[in-house]
């Protein structure tokens, strides 16, 4: 299959924009990515309930006969309706939305979803964990990147998160990763390098820099380079229990991954499914577990989701 041109509609956050960005890579396209706005009220209201118009776009989406992509990629709320009203403007372009839709399945071509969000339908591909746009090439090419940053051979990467409806993030629950990670690492001998996501406040990155500064590195600003880099050097990964998407991620490492819980703020039953799925795939441990080595497969399933699409799109 040639190239094919691919629009890529999110609401602009880092998860939703590395899901979509991992199936037009996968899907060998050549791609431009649209930041999505509703107007108001529809920027409140659920898709079922939203007109399929363009006039509920806060930033009109035009289309000439030159620029008609072969495939729509969306992921978000905000992104289902202008995904479904560019497909009745022009039945031949394949749509694949990422995650729920809540609207009906019948609007997409197909549907890419978790497997933990225990979504069925003949158009739904099941992923395991979160698709996402980190390679494995990409890892080992950024390894030196932060090389004499930590000059270490025995190196533990943290990745943080950020607060979201199901983890406040609080700075005391930090404090407790940080000092379990000096307990079970430090004290054994292993530098630390600390990678923040977009959602990680500043006052969290300030506190890493105070607890954990003499420990290791740590990455002040949001840095592509850097995250992949910390996963090439390090022996083992940490990552915040906020993000199965950071989670996913990390697996593509191929590192063994221990996942830091904190309280939740409401029922977590989703994250709960995600993080047993990952636990029997032998990917993740939690952290405070026995440090000791172990394998498994380099789990990126954009891949092999892609190629089941690549089917549907050329039948």
């Amino acid at each position: 299959m040639g190239k094919l041109k691919a629009l890529l509609l999110t609401e602009g956050m880092h998860g939703m924009i590395s899901q979509v960005e991992g199936m037009a890579k996968a899907l060998n396209t050549d791609y431009n990515h649209k930041v999505v706005r509703l107007s108001f009220p529809w920027n409140l209201i659920p898709p079922k309930f939203t007109p399929i118009l363009q006039i509920v776009l806060k930033d009109k989406i035009y289309i000439n006969d030159k620029e008609i992509p072969d495939l729509i990629i969306s992921c978000g709320r905000k992104s289902v309706i202008p995904s479904i009203f560019l497909k009745r403007k022009n039945s031949k372009i394949f749509t694949i939305h990422i995650q729920d839709p809540k609207v009906n399945f019948k609007n997409f071509d197909a549907i890419v979803a978790p497997e933990h969000d225990n979504l069925k339908g003949d158009n739904v591909y099941n992923s395991k964990g979160a698709i996402h746009y980190i390679t494995s090439p990409e890892i080992k090419n950024a390894k030196q990147y932060l090389v004499d940053k930590v000059n270490s051979e025995k190196i533990v990467s943290l990745i943080l998160g950020g607060p979201n409806k199901y983890y406040s993030f609080k700075s005391d629950q930090i404090i407790n990763i940080f000092n379990k990670i000096k307990s079970i690492f430090v004290s054994d001998g292993y530098k630390v390098i600390i990678i923040p996501s977009m959602r990680t406040p500043k006052e969290i990155i300030d506190l890493a820099i105070k607890e954990m500064g003499s420990c290791g590195h740590i990455v002040s600003k949001i840095d592509k380079q850097a995250y992949l880099s910390a996963y090439a050097l390090a022996s083992y990964v940490v990552v915040t229990c906020d993000s199965t998407s950071m989670i996913s991620e990390a697996a593509t490492s191929g590192k063994p991954i221990f996942v830091a819980h904190m309280k939740t703020k409401r029922n977590n039953y989703r994250f709960k499914r995600f993080f047993e799925l990952f636990k029997q795939m032998g990917i993740t441990r939690d952290l405070g577990e026995k440090i000791e080595s172990w394998t498994y497969n380099k789990h990126n399933e954009a891949q092999r989701i892609a190629a089941e699409i690549k089917k549907k799109i050329t039948n």
